[in-house]
């Protein structure tokens, strides 16, 4: 079996934040509060209340999530594999086991062929952006 090799992001896709959509249902007495704190300008908009109360809850848990980061082998942030760093790890020999903790994406020049035979495994808390040809060659991979 071929030897396991780190993982080996390239450079991100941009510079500009990737936020991803989510849907919450919310009761009409907590929106009313939302709405209320918008109207006093206490927030620009339903938006920045949300993400404002997000990140206040979760830097209340930083630590552990520190904590699992480590112990699982997470890396975090956003992670690009282009076809040419893919390429260079089928070369060696080797396969990535990839474990983001964020975004990873797979460039659109990644054909399936070459994300199977560079990819051994592909955990992703957070979001995958690839392409569906990909995303369906590696189901059985990612976890």
């Amino acid at each position: 079996m071929p030897a396991r090799r780190a993982l080996a992001p390239t450079a991100t896709p941009s510079a500009k934040a990737l936020d991803e959509k989510i849907t919450i249902n919310v009761g009409v007495v907590d929106l009313g509060q939302i709405d209320l704190l918008v109207a006093e300008g206490f927030y620009a908009n339903r938006t920045d209340l949300i993400r404002t109360a997000l990140r206040t809850h979760l830097a209340g848990h930083a630590e552990v999530v520190r904590e699992v980061v480590a112990r699982k082998l997470l890396v975090l942030g956003i992670h690009h594999f282009d076809a040419q760093a893919l390429r260079a790890v089928k070369a060696s020999g080797q396969r990535l086991q990839i474990r983001v903790l964020g975004l990873a994406t797979i460039a659109a020049d990644v054909t399936p062929a070459l994300a199977l035979a560079s990819i051994e495994s592909l955990t992703v808390l957070g979001a995958l952006h690839a392409s569906p040809a990909v995303k369906a060659a590696l189901a059985e991979r990612i976890r």
